[in-house]
């Protein structure tokens, strides 16, 4: 059963973080906008389009930055309750420094079970939406989405390779798929163009060679052209960096298992989406406990201090997430320490603070 205290500080807790988010949101989509609009116009998108665009980024931006929203606003009301010497009325009532954290905590699990459903369900296909909107009117081509050197394992035998893939024009060129029997190769067609037809799922083939490898002698076959299909799909031509963002949790535990079969190169990359689901939620009771025990204090510098210690801790948990999620994507180290290291020595920050603060 909540008290009145419960209920006060939890009814601050939430009120405060909605309302950040609900002044914080209409300043990140006007920037945005302003930085954008030109290229809208000039390609002329229509106007629900850009609607469901900036409810897309909307919902984007929320799940990208709500650990920095929620410790601010937990700061921010958490000070002023400081300054009203509300805190301290509270601990000289006899209410223990644990219980005065108790509905912090509870407010933090809303957050976190909000965050979980947000980024595990409702984000990633905001994040479709916003990516693909910006690759198809602000990136010009889509230049950026086009492929060069892509080696893709399809299935326990079957590999396959193309130097350079055009997502525009769904065309690609040297394409090789070699198949395998243990370590010995028993078929390989190349050709110096590949093209997907869209209307019936088909590939055509230029100047192809269809080699079948025998135990005695191989058999060579070359045409002009050929009209075939294969049992890999376009997206495997085109593995877009970011499609891990726009899978929901099953569907990128599915495909993340089969990447790991194919031997993808991205696979890093998407374990770090993966993690990073995980530890977003976690952090949220991490930040909490952190924002209390440095802004419960009241300071002789008043609210501005508190604030600027806040700003200063959550920038600083940025950089690290940021930095050794980059360096989990670009490099072996392994995915799952980088994500979490932020998160276990900001937990550790935060007993120590903590303990500070019932002092």
């Amino acid at each position: 059963m909540l008290s009145i205290l419960d209920k006060y500080i939890l009814r601050k807790y939430l009120g405060t973080f909605s309302l950040l988010l609900l002044l914080f949101i209409p300043i990140g989509i006007t920037v945005h906008l302003s930085e954008k609009i030109d290229k809208i116009l000039e390609n002329e998108v229509p106007l629900m389009i850009v609607l469901k665009y900036f409810l897309d980024f909307t919902v984007y931006f929320a799940n990208l930055l709500f650990p920095l929203f929620l410790f601010l606003s937990v700061i921010w009301f958490t000070s002023k309750l400081a300054n009203n010497t509300e805190v301290i009325a509270f601990l000289s009532s006899g209410v223990s420094y644990y219980r005065f954290l108790r509905p912090y905590m509870i407010g933090a699990t809303v957050v976190c079970i909000g965050a979980f459903v947000l980024g595990m369900y409702l984000a990633p296909k905001a994040s479709k939406g916003f990516n693909e909107f910006y690759y198809e009117y602000l990136k010009k081509g889509k230049k950026d989405r086009d492929q060069t050197n892509v080696y893709r394992q399809i299935n326990d035998n079957d590999y396959l390779y193309v130097s350079y893939f055009n997502v525009n024009e769904k065309s690609g060129s040297n394409f090789t798929l070699e198949r395998f029997d243990g370590n010995k190769m028993t078929y390989k067609i190349s050709a110096k163009r590949i093209k997907y037809n869209e209307e019936d799922s088909t590939y055509t083939l230029s100047n192809y060679s269809k080699r079948y490898i025998g135990e005695n002698e191989d058999r060579l076959e070359t045409g002009a052209k050929l009209d075939t299909v294969f049992t890999f799909e376009l997206e495997d031509l085109t593995p877009v960096e970011y499609i891990a963002e726009t899978l929901n949790l099953p569907e990128l535990n599915k495909f993340i298992a089969r990447e790991k079969e194919r031997g993808s190169s991205y696979i890093n990359r998407y374990e770090v989406v993966l993690y990073k689901r995980w530890s977003l939620p976690v952090s949220a009771y991490i930040l909490t406990i952190i924002a209390v025990a440095v802004s419960s204090v009241k300071r002789r510098g008043g609210m501005g201090v508190n604030l600027a210690i806040g700003i200063a801790i959550g920038m600083i948990f940025i950089f690290f997430d940021k930095i050794f999620g980059t360096m989990a994507e670009q490099s072996d180290f392994s995915p799952l320490i980088a994500i979490w290291f932020p998160n276990i020595v900001f937990a550790i920050l935060a007993i120590y603070l903590l303990r500070n603060a019932k002092r």
